[in-house]
C-alpha cells in the first residue's frame, strides 16, 4: 500500500477542532464558502498533487534545470503540472474573486499548498513566490500596477520573484549596492546583481515581475536608503502585451543539494544600459514593503517544512508497519516469525519524535495562517491589531522553528528506514535534502534568533509577548481542570516561568552589559521560546483530544489516543531542554563569544 501524501485527519483536525475555520464562514470576506468548499478546494489541490505532481518527482530531482546561455532549459512535465495547479485557481487561492482567486481564508489555502508541496516540493515554489509578489503590490502599488503586474500573476500569465541578496551583502541587506536612477519619463534605471534569486528565470509563463531592491542615487547609506522596484524580465505595453526584453539577463544557475525542481539563478541588471524599472511605494521605504512579501514567504518557508517532515513521517510510518524484521529481546525463539520494525520499541520512539515535530509544526504554522485570516477579517479593530501584534511576534518562530526541527523529523525518517533510507528509490532521503535549504531561506536561523530577541520581544513595551504568554495562560488555566492533563499544565507553567526568567536575564544584560554578547547564543533563546510555544501548541491539542475521547468512534479513538501520547512525548522528552538552555543563556556564556579567529 502507498504512503498518503499527508494525514488528512491531522489536517482536518487542525482546521475545523483547533482553529474552527468553519466559524470564518461568517464573515464578509467568506460568506461564499462553507465547510464543503473549503475541502472541496483541499480536494482539489490533493488531486492535482497526485496526478501531475507525484509521478514526475524522483524525474525533477534527478534531472536539474539548465542554462544553454540563452534559455533555461526544464523537464516539460513541469510546465504541465504548474500549469494544472494554476488553471485549478492555486496561484491566487487567497485572493479576490474579482482578480480570479477563491477567496479563501490563508488557513485552509495553507492545507491545500500542502498537498501541493508534499508532492511537488520546491516545484511549488514558482506559485508561492508569485502570489507572494502579486499580494505586494497588491497592498503597496498604484491601481495602475496593480492592473498592469499583479493581475497577469493572479490569472497565472506572468510568473514573480523577489530579488534582494546580493554577491557583496548577502544577508546583510544594508550593503547592498544595486543603484536606481530616475529617467525623464519617472521610470528608473536599475543597475547591479543580484544571486539565490529563486525563479529568477524560465519558461513557465509569459513573462516574470523581479520585486528588486536598489539604492537610488544620493539616497541615505544603511535600510534607510533602500528603496522597491518592479522590474519585468519584459516591458509590457500600455494595451497589456509584451513588449522588447528588458536589460535583465541571466548569468547563471545554482545548484543546489535539493529544491532542484525551481531555477536558483544569479541575475544581472543594466549590463546594456539599465534595466527599466517602476518605483513601488515610497522612496526609500522599499524595505519595509519586501517585508510583506518577506512575511508571506516565512510563513511559506514554515509551512514548506513542516509538510515536508510531515510527508516523510507518513512515508516512514507506513515503511515500518510493513518492513517485517527482527523479534522483540523479549522473543528468545529464533523459529518465531519476525515482527514488523513498528513493534520496536527504538522505531516507535523515531516515528513518535516525528510525528511531534511534524504535527507541532504544522500546528504553530496554521496558528499563524489563522492570526493572518483574523488580522485581515476579523469584525473588531481591536481583535485584528491584536492578531497583527502576535503573527508579527510569533513570526520567527514560526519560519525557524519548523525549519529546523523539519530536518530532524526527516532525519529519523531515514534511519527508520535503515538502509533504504539513504538509496533514492525512496522519497526520505529527497525531503531532507529540500528540507535543509529551509533554515537558510528568508533569513537564516541566527537572524531570525536576534529579531526575536532584541526586536521582536522589547516592541511595543513588549505587548506581543505578553500577548503570546498570556495565551499560554489561558490554556494551562483550562488544562489544570482535567485531571489527566493537570501535570503537564503543570510542566508548561513551569516553563513559562524559566522562559520568563531568561528573558528578563537576556534583556537586562542587553541594556546593561554587551549587547553583542547578550545575543551571542541567541539561537538558544529562540530554539527555548519555539520549544515552549510547541508545548502550548500541544496542550491544546490535547484538551481538544481528552475531551473528545470519551465520544470518540472507530479510527477516531486512534486518532486522540494518538495525540495525547505525541503531548506527553514532548513534555516529557522535549521541554525538559529548556532548562539546559536556559542556564546557558543566563550565565551569558562566553565560549563561542571569545573564541579568536586565530584560534580555529
Amino acid at each position: 500500500m502507498a504512503a498518503p501524501l499527508l494525514n488528512e485527519r491531522d489536517l482536518a483536525f487542525l482546521l475545523y477542532e483547533m482553529l474552527d475555520c468553519e466559524s470564518l464562514c461568517e464573515r464578509e470576506r467568506y460568506r461564499d464558502h462553507n465547510r464543503e468548499s473549503f475541502d472541496a478546494a483541499i480536494a482539489t489541490a490533493k488531486s492535482v498533487a497526485e496526478r501531475y505532481f507525484l509521478p514526475i518527482r524522483h524525474r525533477v530531482d534527478q534531472n536539474e534545470p539548465t542554462f544553454d546561455g540563452t534559455q533555461v532549459h526544464m523537464l516539460p512535465e513541469i510546465k504541465t503540472a504548474v500549469d494544472a495547479a494554476i488553471d485549478a485557481g492555486f496561484v491566487s487561492a487567497t485572493a479576490d474573486f474579482e482578480v480570479g482567486g477563491m477567496q479563501l481564508p490563508l488557513s485552509v489555502a495553507s492545507v491545500a499548498s500542502a498537498y501541493l508541496t508534499a508532492a511537488g516540493s520546491t516545484t511549488m515554489g514558482y506559485l508561492a513566490l508569485t502570489s507572494a509578489n502579486a499580494s505586494l503590490i497588491e497592498a503597496y502599488g498604484t491601481p495602475e500596477q496593480v492592473a498592469k503586474w499583479a493581475v497577469p500573476q493572479r490569472q497565472g500569465r506572468f510568473a514573480g520573484t523577489m530579488a534582494m541578496t546580493e554577491p557583496g551583502a548577502g544577508s546583510g541587506l544594508a550593503d547592498l549596492i544595486t543603484s536606481a536612477e530616475r529617467a525623464e519619463d519617472g521610470s528608473y534605471r536599475i543597475t547591479g546583481n543580484k544571486i539565490f534569486i529563486s525563479g529568477g528565470d524560465h519558461e513557465l509563463n509569459d513573462n516574470i515581475v523581479h520585486l528588486v531592491l536598489a539604492r537610488i542615487k544620493g539616497a541615505p547609506k544603511g535600510t534607510k536608503g533602500i528603496s522597491l522596484f518592479i522590474v519585468p524580465k519584459f516591458l509590457v505595453n500600455d494595451d497589456g502585451s509584451l513588449g522588447p526584453r528588458n536589460d535583465v539577463a541571466l548569468a547563471g544557475l545554482f545548484h543546489k543539494m535539493g529544491g532542484r525542481g525551481q531555477t536558483s539563478t544569479a541575475l544581472s541588471f543594466g549590463e546594456k544600459g539599465g534595466a527599466v524599472g517602476y518605483l513601488i511605494g515610497e522612496e526609500n521605504r522599499g524595505l519595509s514593503c519586501m517585508f510583506h512579501m518577506m512575511n508571506e514567504a516565512r510563513i511559506m518557508v514554515g509551512s514548506s517544512a513542516a509538510t515536508l517532515a510531515t510527508a516523510g513521517y507518513q512515508y516512514s510510518l507506513n515503511y515500518a508497519r510493513e518492513r517485517v524484521q527482527g523479534r522483540l529481546p523479549s522473543c528468545k525463539d529464533p523459529l518465531s516469525p519476525p515482527v514488523a520494525i513498528v513493534e520496536h520499541a527504538d522505531v516507535r520512539r523515531m516515528l513518535l519524535a516525528q510525528k511531534a515535530y511534524a504535527e507541532g509544526a504544522m500546528a504553530l504554522c496554521l496558528f499563524g495562517a489563522s492570526l493572518a485570516d483574523d488580522s485581515a477579517t476579523a469584525p473588531v479593530e481591536k481583535d485584528r491589531a491584536e492578531a497583527r501584534q502576535l503573527l508579527e511576534f510569533l513570526m520567527p518562530m514560526i519560519k525557524s522553528w519548523p525549519s529546523e526541527y523539519g530536518p530532524k523529523a526527516n532525519d529519523m525518517a531515514i534511519q527508520v528506514l535503515g538502509g533504504a533510507g539513504y538509496i533514492n528509490e525512496h522519497p526520505v532521503e529527497l525531503f531532507y535534502r529540500d528540507n535543509r535549504l529551509n533554515p537558510i531561506h528568508e533569513g537564516t536561523t541566527g537572524i531570525q534568533s536576534m529579531d526575536l530577541l532584541a526586536r521582536k520581544v522589547p516592541m511595543n513595551s513588549m505587548a506581543g509577548y505578553e500577548a503570546c504568554l498570556a495565551l499560554m495562560a489561558e490554556t494551562i488555566n483550562d488544562a489544570k481542570s482535567v485531571a489527566e492533563l493537570s501535570d503537564y499544565a503543570a510542566k508548561l507553567a513551569s516553563a513559562t516561568g524559566v522562559l520568563r526568567e531568561t528573558t528578563d536575564s537576556l534583556l537586562k544584560a542587553m541594556a546593561t552589559q554587551s549587547i553583542d554578547l547578550a545575543l551571542a547564543n541567541s539561537v538558544k533563546y529562540l530554539e527555548l521560546f519555539g520549544h515552549v510555544v510547541i508545548a502550548w501548541l500541544w496542550l491544546k491539542q490535547g484538551l481538544i483530544a481528552q475531551r473528545a475521547l470519551p465520544n470518540a468512534v472507530g479510527d477516531d479513538g486512534n486518532f486522540y489516543h494518538g495525540k495525547l501520547q505525541a503531548m506527553r512525548y514532548f513534555f516529557n522528552v522535549e521541554l525538559p531542554h529548556i532548562r539546559v538552555w536556559s542556564e546557558l543563556l543566563l550565565s551569558l556564556d562566553a565560549s563561542a563569544f571569545d573564541m579568536h579567529n586565530d584560534w580555529f
